[in-house]
């Protein structure tokens, strides 16, 4: 008998034989609970129209769990309430003397700010800003004023043990392209063997290939590729990679901060025709009545939520958060600031922040709690609110966008929920927006907390839900 065929024909039994694993289900979300063995107590769920006092449904939805990502719902709502859509990060370049002839005889400061989206393009028209001040020869070094945060060090791997991967990068106030490595790789038939570039070519960068083509499907994690960094600045690419391969990129970190923004720019000088030869260290800078040399300003929060949620970025929320901390009690940005601004703001907007747990504002954490009638009251409130624009087109596109472009694809829901997930080891979670069959608006917010809930059960659950809501 074909799987496929067995599998609806468990479920039509069930359908007829079972009882709802609770009155307050709907018989499909029960049933899909049922069949992949899900307690009741791993879930809880909320669905209500945005335009009444009750909720269709609230099962278990007073229960704390871990909402991973979905948490990020907090940070992106406190910021647009707070900093406003208009909001922009600076990035301040200092000198202690004038250039004179083309000729900065001295070093070139770099403040940072937080700004959450210093990708490659916006520091190439950064550097291309100073070249436009008539400076071709650079002969002191970069220093890097880094005051702004004040944060205590972070261990990137205590989280997963995976200290190199790009989502765990704790936040700088110069954060430079997210301090991320795009190494490309690609078989090369020509020479029998696979070829590997990193993106940006960071000047210093240290690449060894020890990759071998190989034989059999492509698959496998990371497709084989093993990466590794031995020491700051000296990254390691081992392993099979199957000539049946195409093109495969691995995003990774391999230097700090500071070696990154040292490195790119040095790399962006010289592109532009400009001479640097100098190194790099951290300093204060303390003449505040000197003006900058120059100033460039990031792309307005409004823009940079849509990165956040739509794709999840972590350590941009994080910036939002420390942004938030240091407009409500000054500076420097700490995580405590950030901490009581966020649920200041929260509070203020009349939500219940009674067992609410953010310690990381982006999510990835394993104490983080917070209930779906909470995740579901936020998401009413940033219905009403005056920025509610920004914040609904931040919010990924079913089947179309972000983190759920491949759930509801080419179905009569593509494109009518608006959402939020979250994922981590045992946590499923999502939440946002359904515009039904009917036209109506729906908040559904669906939190499952289960041992290996983030191997499909959790997203099945989720997903009869979605339907559920999308029909009433």
């Amino acid at each position: 008998m074909p799987t496929g065929f067995h599998r609806i024909l468990v479920l039509t039994c069930l359908a007829l034989s079972l009882p709802a694993l609770g009155s307050e289900l709907p018989r499909p979300v029960a049933q899909v609970m049922e069949w992949h063995q899900l307690s009741e107590e791993s879930v809880s769920i909320w669905v209500q129209a945005v335009d009444e006092a009750e909720p269709l449904l609230a099962y278990r939805a007073d229960v704390s769990r871990n909402p991973a990502s979905v948490t990020k719902l907090f940070t992106t709502y406190a910021a647009l309430e707070a900093l406003g859509p208009a909001y922009r990060w600076r990035t301040e370049v200092y000198a202690r003397g004038e250039p004179q002839g083309g000729v900065l005889d001295g070093d070139l400061w770099i403040k940072g700010y937080g700004d959450p989206f210093l990708v490659n393009e916006e520091f190439w028209k950064l550097v291309g800003e100073i070249r436009r001040l008539g400076i071709d020869d650079i002969r002191g070094d970069l220093v890097f004023d880094n005051s702004h945060y004040a944060l205590a060090p972070e261990d990137p791997g205590a989280f997963d043990n995976q200290p190199f991967r790009a989502y765990n990068q704790p936040p700088h106030p110069l954060l430079v392209n997210f301090n991320a490595l795009q190494f490309h790789v690609q078989p090369d038939p020509e020479r029998d063997a696979v070829r590997v570039q990193a993106d940006p070519p960071l000047p210093g960068l240290r690449l060894e290939n020890r990759l071998r083509p190989g034989d059999g499907n492509c698959g496998g994690y990371q497709r084989g590729v093993s990466y590794s960094v031995p020491e700051e600045g000296q990254v390691v690419l081992e392993g099979r990679y199957a000539r049946a391969c195409d093109r495969f990129r691995l995003l990774r970190v391999a230097v700090s901060p500071p070696v990154y923004a040292h490195g790119l720019f040095q790399l962006y000088w010289r592109q532009l025709g400009g001479t640097f030869a100098g190194g790099w260290r951290e300093d204060v800078w303390l003449d505040d009545e000197r003006e900058p040399l120059a100033v460039h300003h990031s792309r307005p929060l409004g823009d940079l939520v849509r990165v956040v949620n739509k794709y999840s970025n972590n350590v941009m929320t994080r910036h939002f958060k420390l942004a938030l901390g240091v407009e409500a009690f000054g500076e420097p940005a700490t995580e405590r600031k950030g901490n009581l601004a966020l649920l200041d703001v929260l509070e203020s907007s009349g939500i219940d922040t009674r067992e609410l747990v953010v310690d990381n504002a982006a999510g990835l954490s394993r104490t983080n709690r917070a209930s779906a009638h909470q995740v579901a009251a936020l998401l009413q409130q940033a219905y009403r609110s005056g920025y509610a624009p920004e914040f609904l087109s931040s919010l990924s596109l079913a089947g179309m966008d972000g983190t759920v472009r491949r759930r509801f694809q080419d179905t009569e829901e593509t494109g009518r929920m608006r959402l939020k997930t979250g994922r981590l080891n045992d946590v499923s979670a999502i939440a946002g927006y359904v515009r039904t069959a009917a036209d109506r608006d729906l908040v559904v917010v669906v939190l499952v907390n289960a041992p290996d809930a983030h191997r499909g059960s959790g997203e099945a659950v989720q997903d009869a839900v979605l339907r559920w809501a999308y029909r009433q």
